[in-house]
């Protein structure tokens, strides 16, 4: 059954807040004569001869075909007269910061989860969606106001639902979900709009018949679970509007990753170290956020045939250089050249310990 409100129970409202294109749109923010062009984030395109990827793009470029992670020479031939940048990890760093201090103003139940993206739980702040909505659009206002950039806010009973609808209506948009309806809100939706379905998954999904969000939700759990395990399930309690999770700011960091699941499976071992480029700047992003240095770095790799491994290497000492995360997960990489097509790539870095406040300060050169 979707979820819904029981006679005297607490309403709960949750915000999914979320940046639109947010580097392109820090790098327009600060040089206003982007604004309306295609621009693209990444590494040099050497017309046409560049061997990195995509980190982000305008709204403007993705118009053309272009996308996060795309090889950055095929975005190069699809738009040669874009803006073309190379990620400038402080400034968005920076920007993040002071986006996220704006957004805890807004309720003490706070919880970033990337560099461009943060749940709020409002419950006890508003008397009901109407007050929600007006919220979110103070929220929305003062980003704009302050730092120049849009963002998109889902408002909804829980984080799952609330994180669908943010992206319900980018860029720029603001979605609002009623207890009351969940079910009309969802059941209509592409299935992969929830989140962990890939686009593998989402081909064996519709393998299985199964297209929207609706068709999962009456699927039989039990297939559900002999196909996908214990994430069948969680699949099918997110179709239906449950989701119990609570909004809480982190504790210690164990741990900080990325990944990416390619559209193709690929054995190009160049496009796959452009993507460990990105990922380890994603990465080495988040770490100075939240004031850590790191020893071990890793790498998860996931082959072709779903099989996946892990592999980690422990630094001298401890660190926070961008070139150390690059460079070790590209050799740790090495082992998979020849084992045939890659799905799946992530990095990662462990064993962490919080920066002093003279480190914090030379954080910010790096």
């Amino acid at each position: 059954m979707p979820l819904m409100c029981l006679p005297g129970e607490n309403i709960r409202i949750i915000f999914h807040v979320d940046m639109d294109s947010f580097y392109s749109s820090v790098e327009v923010a600060a040089n206003p004569s982007l604004k309306g062009l295609p621009v693209v984030v990444g590494s040099d395109p050497i017309k046409g001869e560049g061997r990195g990827v995509v980190s982000t793009c305008s709204y403007e470029a993705r118009k053309y075909g272009i996308h996060s992670a795309m090889a950055i020479s095929k975005a190069y031939r699809l738009c040669p007269d874009a803006v073309y940048l190379r990620v400038n990890m402080p400034l968005y760093k920076k920007v993040s910061s002071n986006i996220m201090e704006i957004l805890k103003g807004y309720s003490s139940k706070f919880q970033q989860v990337s560099v461009d993206e943060a749940y709020l739980d409002v419950s006890d702040l508003v008397q009901d969606y109407d007050e929600a909505e007006n919220l979110a659009l103070r929220i929305k206002e003062e980003v704009t106001l302050r730092e120049g950039i849009t963002c998109s806010i889902g408002v909804a009973p829980n984080k799952s639902i609330a994180k669908i609808a943010s992206d319900y209506r980018k860029p720029d948009g603001l979605t609002v979900v009623l207890p009351g309806e969940v079910e009309r809100f969802l059941y209509p939706l592409d299935v992969s709009r929830i989140s962990g379905v890939g686009k593998k998954t989402s081909i064996i999904l519709n393998e299985m018949g199964i297209r929207t969000i609706g068709d999962l939700a009456v699927y039989d759990v039990q297939v559900l679970r002999e196909r996908f395990g214990k994430f069948g399930l969680v699949m099918h309690q997110l179709a239906n509007g449950i989701d119990g999770r609570t909004v809480m700011e982190r504790g210690d960091v164990k741990s900080i990753s990325k990944e990416d699941t390619f559209d193709r499976d690929t054995s190009d071992m160049v496009y796959v170290e452009g993507v460990i480029d990105v990922l380890s700047e994603n990465v080495h992003g988040s770490l100075l956020k939240k004031k850590y240095l790191f020893k071990t770095v890793t790498i998860k790799v996931r082959l072709e045939d779903f099989t996946t491994y892990t592999r980690a290497r422990t630094l001298g000492a401890y660190s926070s250089d961008l070139s150390a995360i690059k460079r070790t997960a590209k050799a740790l990489l090495q082992e998979f050249r020849g084992r045939g097509r890659l799905r799946l790539v992530g990095v990662g870095v462990t064993k962490l310990e919080k920066m002093d406040e003279k480190q914090s300060r030379l954080s910010d050169f790096f």
